[in-house]
């Protein structure tokens, strides 16, 4: 699929002076919305949402300085900001229970929505928590080279300028498990929409998401050991990033999950594996 017929499926919506680019797809009661990973975007799921709009109205918003979303030079792009972005995002679209699904960067916007849930400071009911290939447990993560490089504050901006499509490919492959399932056309697609709105501008700010994996560590971990919400934990056994040790650590502390393993895959599986995964996320 090219970004612009992806584009045509969404719509735009205003949040706080910014426009968030928002797919909304699927007439069931039962909604599922979603957090994207980074460096990408709701184009994440064009595989998979055939299948999950079976189920589900499916909702996947782009967070603000990603995809066809705004992309401000003057905004902090905290997790916490991008947290407020998503639950406002959902009180306009009057959504009142939902299924909470997250991948990769969205994980940590995931948890401190849960962290609010726990202390009661949501106008929405999580009803159900999946959690897919995400580095919350930062200390066990295997960071990426350009991913360190990003997130510091000295060198972030100029290995952004300096970042071209051939390393953004390179980087984007050694992440599969089989990187011949994803093709050029793909990778153009993503590249495409990294650059999108001067998208470039603003990664290095958004890389800084990985520091504050670990200034709100005590925050985001404990809001996992202490919720009450049904949890599925289903993760790509090969991804070199969020390794399977995060998933088993996960395991061990959510009070109500259960884990389901995706083998032989890496760390897009809803690309990667659209139909296992999906399949496992529909799994009651």
């Amino acid at each position: 699929m090219k970004s612009l017929e992806w584009k045509s499926k969404g719509v735009f919506i205003k949040i706080n002076k910014h426009t968030l680019f928002v797919i909304d797809e699927g007439n069931s009661e039962n909604t599922l919305v979603i957090l994207h990973g980074y460096p990408t975007s709701s184009f994440d799921y064009y595989k998979a949402l055939p299948y999950l709009a079976k189920k589900y109205r499916v909702i996947i918003h782009d967070h603000l300085g990603f995809g066809f979303s705004d992309k401000p030079l003057d905004y902090s792009y905290s997790l916490i900001e991008q947290a407020d972005m998503a639950l406002l995002l959902w009180k306009k679209l009057a959504l009142q229970n939902v299924t909470l699904l997250a991948h990769d960067y969205g994980t940590s916007v995931a948890t401190e929505i849960i962290a609010r849930h726990n202390q009661n400071q949501l106008n929405i009911n999580i009803e159900k928590l999946i959690l897919s290939n995400g580095s919350m447990h930062i200390e066990l993560a295997k960071l990426r080279t350009i991913q360190k490089l990003l997130k510091n504050k000295i060198t972030g901006k100029w290995v952004a300028k300096l970042a071209n499509q051939a390393i953004f490919n390179r980087n984007i492959q050694n992440i599969y498990f089989d990187a011949s399932k994803i093709s050029q056309e793909e990778l153009n697609e993503m590249w495409f929409q990294i650059n999108y709105n001067n998208g470039r501008n603003v990664i290095h700010l958004l890389s800084n998401y990985i520091n504050e994996r670990y200034f709100f560590w005590y925050r985001w971990i404990g809001a996992l050991t202490q919720t009450k919400i049904e949890t599925n934990i289903i993760w790509a056994t090969h991804d070199p990033i969020a390794v399977k040790a995060i998933a088993e650590q996960l395991h061990k502390e959510i009070p109500n999950n259960e884990l389901h393993w995706l083998e032989s895959t890496g760390h897009f599986p809803m690309l990667e594996k659209p139909k296992e995964w999906s399949e496992l996320v529909l799994k009651e």
